[in-house]
Order: C-alpha cells, then sequence, then structure tokens
C-alpha cells in the first residue's frame, strides 16, 4: 500500500484510528474463555465491530509470544481475518525489532511474508543497516521509533547531541533519507505534542504512527491540529480504549461506541 493509497482510505472513512490489538487474555470476558480460541475470537468480535471505521490495526507482538504457539496461531488467524474483512485495512505488526544484517533480513521475511503484515515498528538504535532489510519489500513500510510516549523516553531521546540537537531529531534527520513517503514511518507518540511542529519540519510528508491516546494521556485534539501532513499522514492508535470498553455480552458493541467518539474527534 502506498501513501496516496493510504490517505484515499483515511478521507473515504473520514478516520484515522488504528486500533490496537493488544490482547490481554485477562481481561477479555469470561464467556469467551470457553472459546477454543479465545484471543481470536475476541479480535474477531472487536474487528467485525470496527471495521468501518478504523484505516489499520496493530497487534503487539508480546501479547501473542507471552502464549507461545497458541499465542501466535491466533495472530495468524487474526491478520489472515482482517485481510479478509478488508483487504485495504493497514496490517501494523508491533514487534519493535532492531538488529543487522541476515537477521533483519528474516525478520523481515517473518513478518512480511509469513504473517503477511503491511508494517513493522523497528528500534532505529542499531544504525541504518537494521533498517534497510525492511525496506526492500514492495509495498511493505518501516515504522521507525522516534519519540514514544512513555516516560523513560527522557532518557536518551531528549538528550542532546550535535551541538544541542536532541537525539529524536538526529534519528528523524537521518532516518528520512533510508527510504520515502511510500516505505517509512514514524511513531511519536501523543504524550508530547509540543514537538509536532518540530517533527513536521523534518518530516513534513511522512506518515507518522501516534500511540498515547487514552489510557497514556495523550490529547487527540492536539494531534489532530499540529501532527496532520497536507494529505492527512497520520495513523492514531487507540488500544485499551477500545479494546476494554466493556467487559460483558456487549464488549464489542461498547468497543464500537468508544471507536464511534474517537472518531469524531478526527476533524477530517
Amino acid at each position: 500500500m502506498t501513501a496516496s493509497e493510504l490517505n484515499l482510505e483515511i478521507r473515504k472513512k473520514k478516520s484515522f484510528l488504528c486500533v490496537g490489538l493488544d490482547i490481554d487474555i485477562t481481561r477479555i470476558p469470561a464467556h469467551l474463555h470457553k472459546e477454543p480460541n479465545p484471543v481470536f475470537s475476541f479480535n474477531r468480535a472487536i474487528i467485525d465491530a470496527t471495521a468501518d471505521l478504523a484505516v489499520a490495526y496493530k497487534p503487539n507482538l508480546a501479547f501473542y509470544e507471552s502464549m507461545g504457539t497458541p499465542g501466535m496461531q491466533q495472530l495468524e488467524m487474526t491478520v489472515d481475518y482482517i485481510r479478509s474483512k478488508d483487504p485495504n485495512l493497514f496490517i501494523i505488526a508491533d514487534a519493535k525489532r532492531g538488529d543487522i544484517g541476515n537477521t533483519a533480513e528474516q525478520y523481515a521475511k517473518a513478518f512480511f511474508i509469513h504473517y503477511d503484515f503491511d508494517a513493522i515498528t523497528l528500534s532505529p538504535y542499531m544504525g541504518r543497516d537494521s533498517i534497510e532489510p525492511f525496506l526492500q519489500f514492495q509495498g511493505k513500510w518501516a515504522i521507525v521509533l522516534a519519540l514514544t510516549s512513555n516516560v523513560g523516553a527522557s532518557d536518551f531521546q531528549l538528550l542532546n547531541v550535535n551541538q544541542d540537537q536532541p537525539l529524536y531529531e538526529h534519528v528523524l534527520m537521518q532516518a528520512v533519507s533510508w527510504g520515502t513517503t511510500d516505505n517509512l514511518m514514524f511513531v511519536v507518540g501523543a504524550t508530547r505534542p509540543e514537538y509536532f511542529h518540530n517533527i513536521r519540519r523534518i518530516a513534513p510528508e511522512h506518515f507518522l504512527l501516534v500511540p498515547g491516546i487514552g489510557a497514556q494521556g495523550g490529547s487527540l485534539d492536539m494531534v489532530v491540529d499540529h501532527a496532520k501532513s497536507s494529505g492527512g499522514g497520520l495513523l492514531i492508535n487507540n488500544s485499551r480504549g477500545i479494546l476494554y470498553a466493556g467487559n460483558g455480552l456487549d464488549f464489542a458493541e461498547k468497543a464500537r461506541k468508544a471507536a464511534l467518539e474517537m472518531r469524531a474527534g478526527f476533524k477530517l
């Protein structure tokens, strides 16, 4: 999927919504635990309730890997189901990989060929050669961590380097030359809206994946007002605020209501 195609989906649905499928099995409704694949059953209901509102889904690999083989099988089932529901939905592996050489190549094959994700989140700490293997796949995306939403981001990302230039800014300035606006986007947390102007100065048209709305306290209005590109260029993630809006038999209806409320704030 190209940037223009992704922006077209945003305009069609009037939505920047990315639903994070970070499924904590201890928090899904009790009646689903009777299912042979409870996580997939939960995901399927969430997808059915939100697929016309969302432009992307983002499974976080940790929640599936922690369950071993059954978890990874249900991850594959989830990706297959999203594809069958709407082939234009953008699917992100929130894996935060970051290694070099043959290892990076194998990660790229695993997520882009075997699992059929459209994109993967990546740590740039090891530099250009840890990102380049992911940029060799037509229609696939590398999503580079730039300025994250967690408290500990200030431990490194806001440190000054190169004559008082913040490290996150240096990462952005280096990374924009590694790929294009059709295969490279950046993670920028919603909890740091004061930096959006500077980020857009460096990467005016690259897509931004923005976590941190909802449970982490990020402001949707600030993100929409300050982080959009001329074409749209945003995927705004919400995980817990949608997934766990309800915990009864009507959990999917409550999830849809939460997604509708979020979409209403996108001002498209």
